[in-house]
């Protein structure tokens, strides 16, 4: 592919990859300095903020969840399954998360032509204005690649989801992982464009930070414990 294609037909999607939040399975790097249950707790805010942006920017019935576990299992599961509703819902599928990764966008891509842009639940800070930015990328180029301040990434964005096959046996969570999954797109003949950098909420700094900056979001509020 070229960066002079045009985008496929069809609305874009979105795509968030999650773990159900469930103390002791989600944010463990995070829940060692604040607590199990905390982290869960926080988790779920994230991941509500997640749901919101991209249900405003796309409409629920253009967005796939791919899940590991069991919302009504989660912490606020009531909320979370409320807020998923109208979403598709897809088991995540396959061994390593590039494996797993890979799967979730073949899912989306049966569900027809169009656009996909993928995040995961680490980072509440997203909004539908930069949603926007990335999906404008698509306009000239074949995929759009947001880098994290860790070395990995945070979004992609391909105007094709079954060129996410080349995610499979990129290592992932590793300082070299968005370089990896950059080359990966190139060797496939995909032209690349940047989305802008963002932090992932890995650690206690991380999360200090993230919340200072989207401090409307249920994410900040957990954090801050306003309203608690």
């Amino acid at each position: 592919m070229t960066g002079t294609a045009a985008a496929p037909a069809g609305p874009v999607r979105a795509l968030v990859l999650a773990k159900a939040p469930v103390a002791g399975r989600v944010k463990t790097r995070l829940g060692a300095d604040v607590g199990l249950e905390r982290a869960a707790e926080l988790a779920a805010a994230a991941l509500l903020d997640t749901v919101e942006a991209c249900t405003t920017a796309y409409g629920a019935e253009h967005c796939h969840l791919a899940l590991a576990g069991d919302l009504a299992d989660a912490v606020a599961g009531p909320e979370l399954l409320a807020a998923t509703r109208a979403w598709q819902l897809h088991p995540q599928r396959g061994g390593g998360f590039d494996e797993r990764l890979a799967a979730a966008h073949a899912d989306v891509a049966t569900s027809g032509p169009g656009p996909v842009v993928q995040v995961g639940m680490d980072t509440p800070q997203l909004t539908p204005a930069l949603l926007a930015v990335v999906v404008a990328g698509l306009d000239r180029h074949d995929a759009v690649l947001g880098p994290a301040e860790d070395g990995g990434w945070w979004v992609l964005a391909l105007r094709d989801p079954t060129d996410a096959a080349v995610l499979a046996g990129v290592e992932m969570s590793t300082e070299r992982t968005h370089d990896d999954t950059l080359a990966a797109l190139r060797a496939r003949g995909l032209d690349v464009g940047t989305a802008p950098v963002q932090r992932d909420v890995d650690t206690v700094a991380d999360a200090d930070l993230v919340a200072a900056a989207c401090p409307t979001t249920r994410f900040s509020r957990a954090w801050l414990g306003v309203g608690a």
